[in-house]
């Protein structure tokens, strides 16, 4: 009843001032509708639904998932405009307290790519995210384990030739440092990829990290290796099926396990470390930089170029390639092949 007698006499007020109060009733109406179109969610799920293109779909589901968890339950309903920095940075010390510093950084990054999306699309007029710059503690830079002395890489490709595990297992062990790609993009390796004839596996964009298809020339010891598995796997759909699960990949723990029961420590090799084990050894052949990076699929300044020039250096690939196997071959062989380029 009392409510009734407030809003009466809001009305009345209203009338006075010479307001309509229906018409102040639907502005207060259409400025809380437009309020909640606003809030931070609703703009970050915009853009994230906006951004899948370029990203993978794990990749997606990784950012979607971090600001579900660490980010709507706190600000998702505020107006995006109406978000604070210290909204923000109360939000990045509570991630922090869990000491996942790189997460912090990497939300904190996501935030601010939804401030200039909102801003873009005149829904806010600031990123308060751009005022946390140095607030946060420090990311340590991982670097992973690997092994890039020419006599100790002679040593582990042998000891990966003594693997008395799963037939699979230890072609992919074999396969690894020949192509040195992504232990991710390795074990989900499909056969419809692998052209015998071309001497290629053609990665399609949709599996990697900067979204381009990524051409891997096959030596002819990676040819072999692949030969020998076909047997086994090729009536499948993956190079490297899982162990009990032929219809899925392998784990992503194989690789690492596998060298963990060769001997090898996380401080000593890694799964990774094979990528970085020939950026290394490459650069110091005197490879052109430019074609180890391409193979490499480092992430281009330029997603556009990425998208087009997944051919660039691709003969001088080859030749590399090849010559990077026979290279590994004599350091098997415990002799140090001299590389004509």
């Amino acid at each position: 009843m009392a409510n009734a007698r407030e809003r009466r006499a809001d009305a009345e007020k209203q009338l006075a001032e010479g307001n309509d109060p229906s018409f102040v009733k639907q502005i207060k109406q259409r400025a809380k509708k437009l309020s909640a179109e606003n809030s931070f969610e609703n703009v970050a799920r915009e853009w994230h639904t906006k951004s899948l293109a370029k990203w993978t779909q794990c990749h997606a589901k990784t950012i979607i998932r971090r600001l579900e968890k660490d980010i709507f339950p706190w600000i998702g309903n505020r107006p995006i405009a109406e978000v604070t920095s210290m909204e923000l940075l109360r939000l990045m010390r509570r991630i922090e307290s869990r000491g996942a510093k790189e997460t912090t950084h990497r939300i904190l990054q996501t935030c601010g790519q939804v401030f200039k999306y909102a801003i873009v699309t005149d829904r806010a007029e600031n990123d308060p995210s751009t005022a946390l710059k140095g607030a946060l503690e420090p990311v340590q830079t991982q670097h992973y384990a690997s092994i890039t002395d020419p006599q100790e890489i002679g040593k582990l490709l042998r000891t990966i030739d003594s693997y008395e595990g799963f037939f699979v297992t230890k072609r992919a062990l074999r396969l690894t440092p020949l192509v040195f790609v992504r232990p991710g993009e390795l074990r989900k390796a499909e056969w419809s990829e692998i052209n015998f004839e071309t001497a290629e596996w053609r990665i399609p964009a949709t599996k990697m990290k900067m979204k381009a298809l990524h051409i891997i020339p096959l030596s002819v010891q990676a040819i072999a290796i692949l030969q020998e598995l076909h047997p086994l796997t090729g009536d499948g759909k993956y190079v490297f099926p899982g162990v009990i699960n032929q219809d899925r990949p392998m784990s992503e723990n194989t690789i690492t396990g596998a060298l963990r029961r060769l001997g090898y420590t996380s401080d000593e090799m890694t799964a990774h470390g094979f990528r970085s084990m020939a950026c290394t050894l490459l650069n110091e052949q005197g490879w052109n930089r430019d074609a180890i990076e391409r193979q490499l699929a480092h992430a281009e300044r330029s997603n556009v170029r990425a998208a087009y020039n997944y051919a660039e250096y691709l003969p001088e690939r080859r030749k590399m390639m090849q010559s990077w196997a026979d290279y590994l071959e004599s350091l098997v062989q415990q002799k140090i092949l001299k590389l004509a380029k």
